[in-house]
């Protein structure tokens, strides 16, 4: 796994893994051939295997990536609160040039495979998420999981609130927005160039370093093509040839390696979306208290003109009472009495919206806590892996030129 996951009682019942990857073509909805791959999903009783016994056989299901997609969406809808963790990338991005960026490359469907694991882990060890049935369903059961996934989507209060939210997110403005909402918005936006600008570097530092180690094999062929006509050094000059020629092929694993490392900033690039979405969701809320508060104080000022007979606003209504004659005392009190029902209702939708909005507040910055206890932990160690990888390799160029050193000093 890239990352520790944390203990949660479902990792206590079960082992986790995304074992392999297989390419497959079939038909797709419109009737088109396609080539795709699957990931088989293994899961294990973890129990403690006793001396010399055999570990129980995994459980497996294959799974394509739209169906983790859609697993991530239906938690997304369901735990508007939670910062869900990303998926790996669809399509190979922020890469050096010479590596293939398509999807159904051997070496970037490995390290979706192993993203792919890293996800069901995350959402395993999550306190929440872990205890979710149909992401249960989602590890165990073959078809019913996702075909009750996706009916959950599509029927939900929570994902039409979902489409509302999208509908509504370019008009609306809350008026008194949370400062920490506020803030953490800010904040993921403000990590998300960051990380970006990270990763844009590292490509650029590739893509050079894979140039000058390509270059060395230059030296290769020069110094054999020398020794040719070289009777006491030829011995020589043919070695450190070589040296340099196994100095220049050692880049491409280098940086495949490397690429496993990208992918771990990737995931926190990827994760800012998950908390904006949070903070989205906040938006939401205070916007629809908001408007119920705004709807109450309104019906409020009717209630008060009905009661005193002062008109504060001019209104086409109360053109028509001047010019028509007033209404009678029964038809006012009837008009109050349902005013008064109104009101009554107005604010019971307004104390349910705060107490919503309270306890999400609650829940989202509990998340959040943790989130950024993670997160800190989590790029710590991928940027010291990271700087070990380039002593590493810094090391090994090191070893090239002490062999052709030592060739030289032979002749």
């Amino acid at each position: 796994t890239l990352m520790m996951e944390k203990e949660t009682a479902l990792l206590r019942k079960m082992e986790i893994n995304v074992a392999e990857a297989e390419k497959r073509t079939g038909k797709n909805t419109v009737n088109m051939q396609e080539t795709y791959t699957v990931y088989l999903i293994e899961t294990r009783p973890a129990e403690t295997v006793p001396e010399g016994g055999t570990p129980a056989a995994p459980d497996t299901l294959w799974r394509r990536y739209s169906e983790f997609e859609l697993l991530r969406t239906y938690l997304l809808v369901t735990y508007p609160y939670i910062v869900v963790p990303p998926l790996p990338e669809k399509r190979a991005e922020f890469v050096w040039h010479k590596l293939s960026a398509d999807n159904l490359d051997p070496d970037f469907v490995e390290r979706r495979r192993v993203g792919l694991e890293n996800f069901l882990l995350r959402v395993a060890s999550h306190p929440v998420l872990s205890n979710d049935k149909i992401f249960f369903l989602f590890l165990t059961e073959s078809e019913p999981s996702l075909i009750s996934c996706g009916n959950y989507l599509l029927l939900s209060p929570q994902c039409q609130a979902d489409s509302r939210l999208k509908s509504l997110s370019a008009m609306f403005r809350v008026k008194n927005p949370d400062k920490r909402f506020t803030a953490l918005k800010q904040y993921s936006d403000e990590m998300n160039t960051v990380i970006s600008q990270l990763l844009r570097v590292r490509a650029r530092v590739a893509d050079r370093l894979y140039g000058v180690y390509k270059v060395h094999g230059n030296y290769g062929r020069v110094f054999s093509e020398w020794s040719a006509i070289e009777k006491e050094m030829g011995d020589g000059l043919q070695s450190a040839g070589h040296h340099m020629d196994t100095y220049a092929a050692s880049i491409d694993d280098i940086l495949e390696e490397e690429e496993h490392y990208a992918d771990q900033l990737k995931e926190y690039l990827f994760y800012t979306d998950a908390v904006r979405s949070v903070c989205r969701k906040h938006d939401l809320l205070q916007y629809e208290l908001e408007m119920a508060a705004q709807d109450l104080a309104h019906k409020k000022q009717q209630k008060e003109e009905l009661a005193t007979g002062t008109v504060r606003i001019f209104s086409l209504k109360g053109m028509t009472s001047k010019l028509f004659g007033q209404e009678t005392q029964e038809q006012r009190e009837s008009r109050l009495a349902a005013l008064e029902q109104s009101i009554r209702e107005e604010e019971e939708v307004v104390k349910e919206k705060n107490a919503e909005c309270r306890e999400f507040v609650r829940t989202a910055w509990d998340d959040i806590e943790r989130f950024k206890e993670q997160k800190d932990k989590d790029l710590r160690e991928a940027l010291i892996s990271y700087a070990i990888m380039q002593i590493s390799m810094c090391k090994k160029g090191i070893q090239v030129w002490s062999n052709a050193k030592e060739c030289f000093n032979k002749m």
